[in-house]
C-alpha cells in the first residue's frame, strides 16, 4: 500500500477577531486510490484541513507531504505549480467559465501547465469527458444541468491525471439524482483507475458509501 498524502503535527490558529486553535495536532495517512471522505459539524475545521491538504493554505504548523514531496515551506509560486500538477479540485459550484466550451474548459489546466502540445490536449480532453459521458457535449457553451456542469468540472480535475482529487462539497449543490451520478464516477475513478479521492462533505449517505470516512470534531480527528 502506497502512501500518497502524509499530514504530520498539522497545527493551526486563527487570529482574528482574536487568537484560536482551529486545528489540533492532525496526523493522516492516505493510501493511493483511496476514496476518503472528511465529514464532521461544521465549524469542526474540515474544511480548513482540506484546505491546508491542498496547499492552499500554508499558514500552519507541522509537515505535509504529497507523493513524496514535501511542501511545507514552498513558495506560493512553487505551489501553485505542484498543485496544477498533482491535485484537482471539485468544488461545490462547478465555476465554468461561460464564454468557453465544454472542451476549452477541460483544456485549461493542462495548458497552463504546458507539458504536451495544444492538440494532445484536447484529445485527453475529449477522453476525460468520454469517461464522465460528456463527450457528446464537448462543443457546447451553455445548456447544460447542473448534474452536466458537474461533470465537466470533474473532467477538468481529472485532465492533468493528478495524485489526489479533491472535492468540496461535490455533492452540495446537486439533488439525490445527480448526487448518485457524481459519487457513482468517483467510485468508477477510485476502482478502475486507481484515483486517490478526498471529499469533504455533509452528505451522510455519500460519506457512509467511501472507503474511508475521517470525522473530525472541535479541530481534531476523532474516528479516522
Amino acid at each position: 500500500m502506497s502512501i500518497v498524502l502524509h499530514a504530520q503535527g498539522i497545527t493551526k490558529y486563527f487570529y482574528d477577531p482574536e487568537k484560536f486553535q482551529v486545528l489540533k495536532n492532525i496526523n493522516l495517512q492516505v493510501a493511493r486510490g483511496q476514496f476518503l471522505s472528511l465529514v464532521g459539524k461544521s465549524g469542526c475545521g474540515k474544511s480548513t484541513l482540506m484546505y491546508v491538504l491542498s496547499t492552499m493554505d500554508t499558514d500552519y504548523e507541522g509537515n505535509l507531504q504529497i507523493a513524496g514531496a514535501s511542501l511545507t515551506g514552498k513558495s506560493q509560486n512553487e505551489l501553485a505549480k505542484f498543485r496544477n500538477r498533482h491535485i484537482g479540485f471539485v468544488f461545490q459550484f462547478h465555476y465554468l467559465l461561460p464564454e468557453f466550451s465544454v472542451l476549452q474548459n477541460v483544456m485549461i489546466p493542462a495548458l497552463k501547465l504546458g507539458e504536451y502540445s495544444a492538440a494532445e490536449i484536447e484529445q485527453r480532453a475529449i477522453e476525460k469527458l468520454k469517461l464522465l459521458g460528456m463527450a457528446e457535449h464537448a462543443l457546447k457553451t451553455n445548456k447544460l444541468s447542473g448534474g452536466q456542469q458537474q461533470r465537466v468540472a470533474i473532467a477538468r480535475a481529472l485532465i492533468n491525471n493528478p495524485d489526489i482529487l479533491m472535492g468540496d462539497e461535490p455533492t452540495g449543490n446537486l439533488d439525490s439524482h445527480n448526487s448518485n451520478i457524481v459519487f457513482d464516477i468517483f467510485r468508477e475513478l477510485t476502482t478502475v483507475h486507481k484515483q486517490t479521492i478526498i471529499a469533504v462533505t455533509h452528505d451522510e449517505e455519500f460519506a457512509r458509501r467511501t472507503d474511508r470516512v475521517v470525522e473530525m470534531s472541535d479541530g481534531k480527528i476523532i474516528s479516522h
